[in-house]
């Protein structure tokens, strides 16, 4: 049953009533995953629909010139993989742990059966992927028109609605770990343009770091039509 209690914490799975849980545990089996251990590379690629239960995951591709570019950061209730008819764009992608993971594997064949049968399940999965299109699709916009500032802050917004932690001054933590040189991993810029950048938004108090640590006031980063 501690299975079942996993599943049903991820929102995607929040339409199934408690039979289909039951019989979805048996597709499912969860792998405890290390800090700094990959889950997937371009090379390790296998199918199956993958749904982090616990801790945080990078997702990044490398380019010609072996420089990293993060896609996205996933954390609990979020899902990633592919299959022959489901696909979160990820099979080229190096899938990492950023710290411990609980990571929920389901049998692709055996998952294709089940969901042909659960169409309220099929619905909340398309809903998913198009909120994941469309999140993808305007980050991908901001960064390829935006300035330095705009992109460094486009990126702290979305990882402020995924990860972020409202404390009482109304700022909003962004709860992973973040160097300069992984948000500069982020927007495809140096490390030493994102410390300047950084600095310069500290300055005009759109947001407050620390070590590893950036706090993000919501309110004006809007205020500067930054979506």
């Amino acid at each position: 049953m501690e299975t079942i209690h996993y599943l049903s914490q991820f929102n995607l799975l929040q339409s199934l009533a408690l039979e289909d849980l039951i019989e979805m545990e048996e597709l499912t089996r969860i792998t405890v995953v290390p800090k700094n251990t990959y889950i997937q590379t371009p090379t390790t690629f296998s199918e199956g629909l993958f749904f982090v239960k616990k801790g945080k995951v990078r997702l990044y591709r490398l380019n010609s010139d072996g420089k990293q570019f993060t896609s996205d950061i996933l954390s609990e209730g979020n899902v990633f993989g592919e299959m022959n008819v489901i696909s979160f764009g990820t099979r080229d992608h190096y899938i990492e742990a950023m710290e411990e993971c609980h990571i929920c594997t389901i049998d692709p064949v055996r998952f294709e059966e089940f969901v042909a049968t659960r169409p309220r399940f099929l619905m909340s999965l398309m809903q998913v992927l198009s909120d994941r299109i469309k999140s993808m699709s305007q980050l991908s916009q901001n960064l390829a028109i935006g300035n330095l500032h705009d992109k460094i802050l486009c990126v702290l917004l979305k990882l402020s609605d995924q990860l972020g932690v409202k404390n009482k001054d109304n700022l909003y933590r962004i709860d992973v770990p973040l160097s300069h040189q992984e948000i500069a991993n982020l927007i495809g810029a140096s490390r030493e343009a994102v410390t300047v950048a950084l600095q310069e938004l500290v300055k005009a108090e759109v947001i407050q770091t620390g070590f590893r640590t950036i706090y993000v006031h919501r309110d004006k980063i809007l205020e500067r039509n930054i979506t």
